[in-house]
């Protein structure tokens, strides 16, 4: 049997509304596993589209050699009653039955096909993504979330494909349910292609793809060794602009210079040709010559501008939009006595009796399986949810939910934020937007024509720079749906904040940079204590 192998070869793809997303793409996906990244909307989940034939070429052809399984963000297109029907294996399982029962119909047979041990093939499966303890019988609608996400990879699975193609699998997942998938990942053999923003997943990765201005490059190891390159790649870069901008000062100081000694030159000539009484036909023929001489020089001088132009523009190029954020927020400072929330006997739809009490600039990750609550006692803290108790939050409190939609996508950044900071002049509200890199024209276009990762900086600003400034944050899942850079902008970003914190988060990667204090974990009987670093 052939090698496994995934080929694009000018590919191409235009929606149809007109939108290019993918223009003369070439490409081959390596054996093993690879992490495929890259921006927000720049096309990675358009690939793996037009790679599982979801989507068909506008132009060029992909080339997909051995059987492959396909494994989409959003299951919602997937119908399925019981377990089995969701692997897949409902009409064998139940014709294998059949026979066993004594019934001897050929087509039951033909059904079956080789798989006579598919019931068991399937609880091994489960039992290796850490769903052993389901029936196959069991209807999926009780499932949750991340229990149909490893089933359906499960069911991917038991095809036995040579190449997988996974779109972030680990999205809402738990610690626990990423951490099967993980163990799944590291185990398959063949060609498996992920894409994913998690960079604990594209730890276990043989080489990372990475998706930037309609071309694909790839570099060997894990994320790590990815991310040495690239900063190794910038400080060259970086260098190159700085040479660049001196040649194009240096050219322009030229070019002054020589524009001012024939600006002189001239002014000479023609006080020379005054007092010697030269007849105005030769003072004429002179003053051309000087002009044409002039013209060469300048025009020579003006070359060596463009071209050292030239050259910053193309060094430029190499430089990645994703510089650091830096920004000063003394106003979120909160002293180290003050209370900035006290629960008691806080009872959440959920069921629990939450009590909880922090004190200053406390930074606490609350951790929890899906579906337990956390959701819920952020909404109750955030002032979302009606509920029976004590909930007082003596401080000003930001909260950024899941969906990250705080700003009216019809409305420009800066009339947006100019509403959440009535106080502050336009042009303070513009220094602001700057420290988060949106400036020019940016600040001005409505919300929803915005890149991902200006939108996210944009939020980012409405939560940080509102006024009065919050001293509590509250954050649901931040890294959810955000691309590699502006998970590191967010970082930068909670690293000058200086009020109290606590975040939602399955990221333990992210939760370790983050400098906590505590860390508490809601369960079914309420908040429990534990390791503030994770381990």
């Amino acid at each position: 049997m052939p090698q496994p192998t995934v080929l694009c070869s000018d590919l191409s793809f235009t929606w149809p509304d007109g939108q290019s997303v993918l223009d003369g793409l070439d490409v081959t996906v390596p054996p093993g596993r690879t992490g495929l990244i890259g921006a927000n909307g720049c096309g990675k989940s358009t690939l793996l589209r037009l790679l599982a034939g979801e989507l068909a070429p506008t132009r060029g052809s992909v080339s997909v050699v051995g059987l492959s399984a396909y494994l989409p963000q959003r299951l919602d297109a997937e119908v399925a009653d019981r377990l089995d029907d969701l692997l897949g294996i409902a009409g064998p399982r139940r014709a294998l039955r059949r026979i066993l029962a004594g019934d001897l119909d050929p087509q039951l047979y033909d059904l079956v096909g080789a798989d006579w041990d598919v019931e068991e093939r399937a609880a091994l499966a489960l039992a290796q993504l850490g769903l052993g303890h389901l029936d196959l019988d069991r209807p999926v609608d009780t499932l949750s979330g991340g229990e149909r996400v490893l089933a359906a990879l499960g069911a991917r699975l038991l095809r036995r494909p040579d190449v997988l193609l996974l779109d972030e699998p680990t999205n809402n997942l738990d610690r626990r349910a990423r951490a099967h998938l993980i163990d799944a990942v590291e185990a398959f053999r063949g060609v498996l292609l992920v894409v994913s923003h998690d960079r604990e997943l594209l730890e276990h990765v043989d080489q990372v793809a990475e998706l930037r201005s309609g071309r694909v490059r790839i570099v060997g190891g894990t994320y790590s060794a990815y991310l040495e390159v690239v900063e190794q790649e910038q400080a060259t870069a970086e260098q190159r602009v700085r040479t660049a901008d001196a040649a194009v000062r240096r050219e322009r100081r030229d070019l002054q210079d020589q524009v001012t000694k024939q600006a002189r030159r001239d002014r000479y000539g023609r006080l020379d040709a005054k007092r010697s009484g030269m007849p105005k036909m030769m003072a004429d023929a002179r003053k051309r010559r000087a002009q044409e001489s002039a013209a060469r020089i300048g025009g020579v001088h003006e070359d060596r501008v463009a071209k050292a132009k030239q050259a910053l523009e193309a060094a430029e190029e190499a430089l990645r939009d994703d510089a650091p954020i830096r920004v000063d927020l003394p106003g979120t400072v909160v002293p180290a006595g003050r209370t900035t929330l006290r629960l008691s006997d806080l009872h959440l739809p959920t069921g629990q009796v939450v009590d909880l009490e922090l004190r200053g600039p406390e930074r606490v990750a609350l951790v929890g399986a899906n579906g337990v609550g956390k959701t819920t006692l952020l909404r109750a803290v955030a002032g979302q949810l009606t509920v029976e108790g004590v909930c007082l939050t003596p401080v000003p409190v930001g909260y950024l939910p899941q969906s990250v939609d705080l700003l009216d996508p019809s409305r420009s950044v800066l009339d947006a934020l100019s509403t959440l900071a009535p106080t502050s002049t336009p042009g303070q509200v513009r220094a602001r937007l700057a420290r988060l890199h949106l400036r020019g024209r940016s600040v001005e276009q409505p919300v929803e024509t915005l890149s991902g990762g200006e939108r996210f900086r944009a939020t980012l600003a409405a939560l940080l720079l509102a006024e009065p400034p919050p001293q509590l944050l509250l954050l649901d899942e931040p890294t959810n749906n955000l691309d590699l850079a502006s998970v590191a902008r967010l970082g930068e970003a909670l690293s000058a904040y200086r009020g109290a914190l606590v975040v939602v988060s399955h990221d333990e990667t992210f939760l370790g940079e983050l400098g906590l204090t505590r860390r508490l974990e809601l369960t079914e009987a309420g908040l429990a204590e534990g390791d503030p670093l994770g381990s």
